[in-house]
């Protein structure tokens, strides 16, 4: 059987196939440029080498091939938008992605700067794997769709029309995506979305997400004395925020690390026994997974597997927490202040909005005398499942299988990317979500990176969802 996707591999699309090897080097010189363009979308003092990276991004589209390519001004960053229209009786692909990138904070802890690209190997890469912020999430992957375009156009062999929509704020919630979106219904016209911003299972188990989680994200203040106190003068007759902000997180978790906001669950989609049994097939090897992550135990709520808790199940986790004196050396301060960031990741039939409302409400009830509270939402987003028997899912997995000589296994991905949800509410279009990445390529973390197979896979597999998708 493998012997029989590698003929059809070499056969098919045989020109396209061709140009990416003829090209390979170029290919990777480009994303190491892109990459080396430091477009933090959540930072201010970025905001030049954001728009530089969309201007970038444009000039690859307009290279490529693509027509009518654009920078479209939003309230906020350009979304770049290139299309190419071969012949309107053909499906339409409309390809979605983002420049921006997440933070590289804390700097120390990259072993080379997160701005100047390296190629490393490691044990999961022994190829290669290009070291910087952005090299998967999704500055790597997004530019697949780039270079499988270009040699899809350059070598005769494009079988649709495809259409780019490439935005610069998803990294702080697409604020600006939606109203785009609504103003150009007509223009982004399409058969279904494509999207590569998700991982595979493992570089020989390919996968394709079937459903994203959503997300509520929120930032709380609490409030104590109206100025930093001496905490011997007045430590002991005083509640401490930070340790009322510690207190009211930690209980938001009981002893089965259920989630004690009253009504969390009251909308969620309990999987059945046949579906639990179906998603725990996926392979997962939990000793390779702690060693990865360097703990001795995995952890969540009861009664749920690692893949079940990363996958199907809602959450709540402090992603930053902060106040009083965190300088070098000593100072007895009891703080006026204490913030923290908190999110929550959300399944089926959960609202970001709703959620939101609960927690806000849970937060302000439990807060103790002495302290006040605000709660300021961020951003959300709504889960999203997707058919594993549409047209669009069957030519990805057809097209994966092609490529890696098997078929791939549909999971549930734990992040969240609202747009999804975005995309079939606003233009009635349905996503496939066909990621190249892995979970162990240290998305949003310190050493991001992007395997050099991954990046070439991802190439080559892409111009496949094309062609199978417009027989």
């Amino acid at each position: 059987m493998a012997g029989d996707f590698f003929y059809h591999y070499i056969r098919s699309m045989e020109k396209v196939q061709a140009y990416i090897q003829e090209n390979k080097q170029r290919f990777l010189d480009e994303l190491l440029e892109l990459l080396r363009i430091p477009s933090v979308s959540a930072d201010p003092a970025y905001k030049k080498d954001v728009l530089n990276t969309a201007e970038k991004v444009a000039a690859f589209l307009q290279n490529a091939g693509a027509d009518n390519v654009e920078l479209c001004p939003t309230d906020g960053y350009p979304i770049v938008y290139g299309e190419k229209l071969i012949d309107p009786s053909k499906p339409t692909v409309l390809v979605y992605g983002h420049y921006d990138v997440q933070p590289p904070d804390p700097l120390d802890l990259w072993t080379s700067p997160p701005f100047e690209p390296v190629i490393k190997k490691t044990d999961i890469h022994p190829e290669g794997a290009i070291f910087a912020r952005g090299a998967c999430d999704d500055k790597g992957q997004m530019f697949m769709h780039v270079k499988a375009f270009e040699a899809m156009w350059k070598s005769g062999e494009l079988p649709c029309n495809v259409k780019f929509m490439i935005e610069g704020e998803e990294e702080v919630g697409s604020n600006n995506l939606g109203p785009f979106c609504i103003a150009n219904k007509e223009r982004l016209k399409a058969d279904v979305v494509l999207i590569s911003d998700t991982s595979m299972i493992a570089n020989d188990t390919p996968s394709i997400d079937c459903g994203l989680r959503g997300l509520s994200y929120i930032e709380v203040e609490v409030t104590g004395p109206n100025r930093d106190l001496h905490s011997g003068v007045y430590g002991g007759a005083v509640y401490n925020p930070i340790n009322a902000l510690a207190k009211m997180i930690a209980g938001m978790h009981d002893e089965n690390n259920h989630i004690t906001i009253p009504g969390f669950y009251n909308d969620v989609v309990e999987l059945s026994s046949e579906e639990r049994t179906e998603l725990n097939k996926a392979p997962f090897d939990e000793e390779a997974y702690k060693k990865d992550l360097n703990i001795d135990a995995v952890h969540g709520e009861k009664g749920y597997t690692t893949l079940e808790r990363t996958g199907t199940r809602p959450t709540l986790d402090c992603n930053g927490i902060w106040g009083g004196y965190i300088g070098e050396g000593a100072k007895t301060v009891l703080p006026s202040k204490a913030f923290a960031k908190i999110s929550m990741r959300l399944v089926p039939n959960q609202s970001s909005e709703k959620i939101t409302t609960l927690f806000k409400n849970y937060f302000e009830s439990v807060a103790p005398k002495g302290v006040k509270v605000d709660v300021r939402p961020h951003h959300g987003g709504e889960p999203v499942v997707t058919p594993t028997d549409s047209k669009a899912y069957l030519a990805a997995s057809k097209a994966m299988e092609t490529t890696f000589g098997k078929k791939p296994i549909p999971t549930r991905g734990g992040g969240s990317i609202p747009i999804v949800a975005l995309f079939e509410r606003e233009l009635g279009l349905k996503s496939v979500l066909m990621g190249f990445g892995l979970d162990s390529d240290a998305l949003h973390s310190p050493n991001e990176h992007y395997g050099v197979f991954n990046y070439f896979k991802g190439i080559e597999t892409i111009p496949f969802f094309h062609k199978y998708f417009s027989e």
